[in-house]
C-alpha cells in the first residue's frame, strides 16, 4: 500500500523556520519531521510514498536525491572525482515526488497525484507525528468497507493543569490529553474513489470532500488513544525536540 504525504503548504504559523525550507523539512533531532512520519509508516510495512510537493519543493527533492549524504559517512576523493559511501543507512523506501503547485489546496494536491495511486492508500500531512497503529487502521478500513477511514484523536492540552483540594493546590499535572472531544488526527486510509469527491485545485480536502463522505455514510473513525502532536508553531517544534532529545519520543515506534 502507498502513503500520500501532503507536503506543499506554506507553514505561515512557523515562519521562523519556513522562510528557507518547507514545513515538512523542519528538523526534529537532526532529521526532517517528514522523515519521522515516513519511519512511522515504514515500521508498519508501508514503504511506498507519494509526496505532494509545493512551496520550496526542491528542498525535499534535493534531500532524497542526496539521501546517502545526509544519512551516511562519506569520503570524497577530490583528485579522482569520486565519492565512497560508508555504512549505508538505506531505507526500503520508494519515494515519488510530485510538484502539485505552491497554492494548491489539500484536496487539489490529492487529485493531482491520483495517477500514482492504487485502489486503497494511506494519506497524512507532513507536519504531525504520533504512535498511530497504521497496520490496525488499514485492517479496520478493509473490514468496514467504506471509502474513507479517518484517525480520530484527542488533542493534547495546551497548558498544564492543577489538581485542587478545595482551594488548595495539591499538585501540578502535565498537559492533560484532551477533554473528551475527538478531532481529525490527519492519518487516513482511503479508497482511490475519494479522488472523485475533489472538484478543483482550490478545494480543501477537509471541507466539502470529507463532509460529503460523512453525509453519504462513507467515512469511519479509527480511534487513536495514544500520542499525537501537530507541529503548528515554534512552541510545538520545541516540544517535540525536547521529547526526542530526552529519549521520550512516543512516536518513535521503530528500532
Amino acid at each position: 500500500m502507498k502513503a500520500v504525504i501532503l507536503a506543499g503548504g506554506l507553514g505561515t504559523r512557523i515562519s521562523e523556520e519556513t522562510s528557507t525550507k518547507p514545513k515538512p523539512m523542519i528538523e526534529i533531532g537532526g532529521k526532517p519531521i517528514l522523515w519521522h512520519i515516513m519511519k512511522t509508516y515504514s515500521a508498519h510495512g508501508v514503504n511506498d510514498f507519494v509526496i505532494c510537493c509545493g512551496y520550496k519543493g526542491y528542498v525535499i527533492k534535493e534531500y532524497f536525491a542526496n539521501y546517502f549524504l545526509h544519512m551516511s559517512d562519506v569520503t570524497f576523493d577530490i583528485g579522482n572525482n569520486s565519492m565512497e559511501v560508508h555504512q549505508r543507512n538505506a531505507e526500503p523506501w520508494r519515494v515519488t515526488l510530485v510538484d502539485t503547485g505552491d497554492t494548491t489546496q489539500t484536496g487539489g494536491r490529492l487529485k493531482k497525484v491520483a495517477s500514482y495511486l492504487d485502489d486503497d492508500f494511506c494519506m497524512t500531512y507532513g507536519d504531525g507525528v504520533g504512535n498511530i497503529d497504521i497496520a490496525a487502521s488499514i485492517a479496520f478500513h478493509k473490514q468496514h468497507g467504506c471509502l474513507a477511514t479517518m484517525t480520530a484523536t484527542q488533542p493534547p492540552g495546551r497548558f498544564g493543569a492543577l489538581e485542587l483540594d478545595g482551594t488548595g493546590v495539591s499538585r501540578f499535572l502535565e498537559k492533560p490529553h484532551g477533554d473528551g472531544g475527538w478531532i481529525n488526527g490527519g492519518f487516513f486510509v482511503l479508497s482511490r474513489k475519494v479522488v472523485d469527491y475533489v472538484d478543483s485545485d482550490d478545494m480543501p480536502w477537509e471541507r466539502a470532500p470529507l463532509e460529503r463522505l460523512a453525509q453519504e455514510n462513507q467515512l469511519q473513525a479509527f480511534f487513536h488513544h495514544g500520542f499525537w502532536q501537530p507541529m503548528d508553531t515554534l512552541r510545538d517544534k520545541n516540544h517535540l525536540e525536547e521529547l526526542w532529545a530526552g529519549g521520550k519520543a512516543p512516536w518513535k515506534v521503530w528500532p
